[in-house]
């Protein structure tokens, strides 16, 4: 493990994704906080199996929430159809997951259909409410980023109402231009082409998000099988004390 760690440093030591995201703040004597140390955020592409976390995850936004991330105050109906309707074949999924294995923050990078521009995709992201403030947003960006620039896509574009802020902030952090009509703004970032360093960050980047997923989901099974024996263990305790003289 600590051997990928350092190939993984080396690989994408020039990027952004081990470096936290910079917060502008200061302690309650005007000192500047130290810079945070350099945090990996592992950053999964998840498949049709995930459709359910996926759900889950859309459905506990708040109906604010919902409308900043789509647009309009979306129905439990229309989140339905809308995670239904991914096409995992031709875009990508990126999500972020805690130690229980649920899914706490998710971006969708939409692809043009094949009959159109190929070198355009669409960024969208969405966060539960109590993972914020740790820049997932702009890491899921940056991830986004890496992987269309990989697929050859030349431009970005993010559609989102001019109140949402945060999102909004993140693309003009990234170098995006972003033009305001009325309550909507279109955000565009300009890609650079793919290179040989790109595709290897993001190789290194696939391969530790996936190492930490299956590091979860065993310690989840350790505990849930820990949790049956001490049921167990409870239960043959409480069937001696009862038939004890």
């Amino acid at each position: 493990m600590r051997t990928f760690l350092a190939i993984s440093r080396a690989l994408v030591g020039a990027g952004s994704f081990l470096r936290p995201p910079v917060v502008e703040a200061r302690a309650a004597g005007g000192v500047a906080p130290r810079p945070a140390q350099p945090v990996l955020v592992p950053i999964r592409s998840i498949g049709p199996r995930e459709r359910g976390r996926i759900l889950k995850h859309l459905l506990e936004l708040s109906e604010r929430d919902r409308y900043l991330r789509f647009g309009y105050a979306a129905s439990d109906e229309q989140i339905g159809r809308y995670v239904e309707n991914l096409d995992f074949e031709r875009d990508e999924i990126f999500g972020i997951h805690n130690r229980r294995l649920d899914l706490i923050a998710m971006a969708h990078l939409a692809f043009a259909p094949g009959d159109q521009h190929r070198d355009c995709a669409e960024f969208g992201v969405s966060v539960s409410a109590h993972a914020r403030g740790r820049g997932y947003g702009a890491r899921l960006f940056e991830r986004a980023v890496v992987a269309a620039r990989n697929e050859g896509v030349g431009m970005l574009f993010i559609h989102a109402l001019s109140e949402n802020t945060a999102m909004l902030k993140i693309a003009r952090n990234a170098g995006a231009k972003v033009e305001r009509s009325g309550s909507e703004s279109e955000a565009f970032l300009k890609l650079p082409e793919a290179t040989f360093d790109s595709r290897m960050n993001e190789i290194a980047l696939d391969h530790f998000a996936q190492v930490d997923y299956q590091l979860k989901a065993r310690a989840k099974q350790f505990w849930s099988l820990l949790a049956g024996l001490q049921e167990v263990r409870s239960g043959v305790r409480e069937a001696r004390d009862r038939t004890s003289p």
